[in-house]
């Protein structure tokens, strides 16, 4: 939604200016006017600042950075017994990327005019997700904000290095993918045609081989953008089907039944749920809220249906153990240790205990892949680059012999 920037009139007859997120410069006014303030004007935002900074977003300065810095400074700042209000003028003007510092901007005004900080947040969930909203609101609630946006840091931080791990490790087999695909292209589509066409004119019968590759040349050359429109098509449809219910349940179901990734997924999968989990039932959260927030980031269509079914024993007041068990993606020795920290009242503990040791099993098993996945990778590419070169020399080679 656009931006507005407005200078306006809050109660007492105070004059304040700031920037508000709607959908149209009346629905502006009005969101001011809920909250007691009299706009005497509105203007849509665009500066290019802006621009930059969108550019920079799409370039990859991805919005997790700017918020993992904003959510450390703010509880450093908060823990020094600095007000919210104080705190957040004071990130606004550390904040470098524009759109985020209209973000901050916005929500302090609303938090200075009254509004709650959980509520400010909970319009802006492009960047703030319902794990940092809902652990906010605890905090907000108990009146530890400082040390909650200290805890939230530290999660996001580690889910971060989780991730940029699992980027590190595929980049080298990503690139030597990248340019063996490249270099096939290349030779199918410019080296060969060349070579064949100079032995077509000696009318010689080519190869079995040769005249398959000489096919697929034809159609990358000749009819590329039908190619490209079938492969879009493709994985539009496949979009499509796995955004279903029934398609991602088959989806995540074949996933976790890979023989090498497989394992690999569902510990990921069982590692945020329990690191996830931990977090917010160390900041304060009920299990049956914590349950709730998980589903809607746990991203594996099979463990959100176990974690709702926990959630509904829980509010029925039996154990979480059962339905996490028999969903299949945890194993029995953690749904056993799961139960034995519900039992003794070390639950988060004992959830934080399991992220921990799955964390560190992964790291290895991503480690392993890596090193094998690029041997292999570049000896399929060899075979296919030995492929192309056997398709243009065995005519030269008979061509050479005298073997028309």
């Amino acid at each position: 939604m656009p931006r507005y920037s407005y200078t306006a009139l809050a109660s007492g007859g105070k004059a304040v200016k700031g920037t508000v997120t709607a959908e149209s410069p009346y629905s502006a006014r009005k969101q001011l006017r809920s909250r007691g303030i009299h706009a005497t004007d509105v203007k849509q935002v665009s500066t290019e600042s802006e621009v930059k900074s969108s550019l920079l977003s799409f370039l990859g300065r991805t919005k997790k950075s700017h918020i993992i810095d904003f959510t450390k400074q703010m509880s450093i700042l908060l823990n020094s017994e600095i007000k919210l209000t104080e705190s957040l003028s004071v990130m606004i003007e550390q904040t470098s990327d524009a759109r985020f510092r209209n973000v901050i901007t916005d929500i302090r005004d609303r938090v200075v005019t009254g509004e709650s900080f959980t509520d400010a947040l909970g319009d802006y969930t492009e960047y703030f997700d319902v794990i940092y909203i809902s652990m906010i609101k605890v905090g907000e609630a108990t009146g530890t904000l400082g040390k909650t946006m200290e805890t939230i840091s530290g999660f996001m931080e580690k889910r971060r290095r989780i991730e940029s791990k699992v980027m590190t490790a595929m980049i080298y087999p990503a690139f030597i993918l990248t340019i063996g695909m490249a270099a096939i292209i290349f030779l199918t589509t410019f080296v060969l045609p060349k070579i064949i066409v100079q032995l077509q004119k000696a009318k010689m019968q080519l190869p079995l081989i040769t005249r398959i590759l000489m096919a697929v040349s034809h159609i990358l050359i000749s009819y590329w953008y039908i190619a490209l429109i079938v492969i879009f098509a493709v994985v539009f449809a496949m979009r499509k089907f796995f955004r279903s219910e029934k398609g991602s349940y088959l989806r995540d179901r074949t996933l976790l039944a890979l023989p090498i990734f497989g394992p690999l997924i569902r510990q990921r999968v069982v590692s945020r749920f329990t690191s996830t989990l931990s977090t917010l039932l160390g900041s304060g959260l009920s299990m049956a809220e914590s349950l709730r927030v998980v589903a809607e980031v746990t991203g594996n269509v099979i463990m959100v249906d176990a974690v709702k079914k926990a959630r509904d024993r829980i509010l029925s007041g039996a154990d979480i153990t059962t339905p996490l068990r028999e969903s299949g993606v945890i194993s029995p020795a953690i749904a056993h240790m799961v139960a034995v920290g519900e039992k003794s009242g070390e639950l988060t503990k004992m959830l934080q205990s399991i992220s921990e040791n799955l964390e560190a099993s992964s790291d290895i098993v991503i480690e392993r892949l890596s090193a094998a996945l690029e041997p292999v990778i570049i000896v399929i590419m060899a075979f296919f680059v030995g492929l192309i070169a056997l398709a243009a020399l065995l005519p030269i080679l008979r061509f050479s012999a005298g073997n028309f």
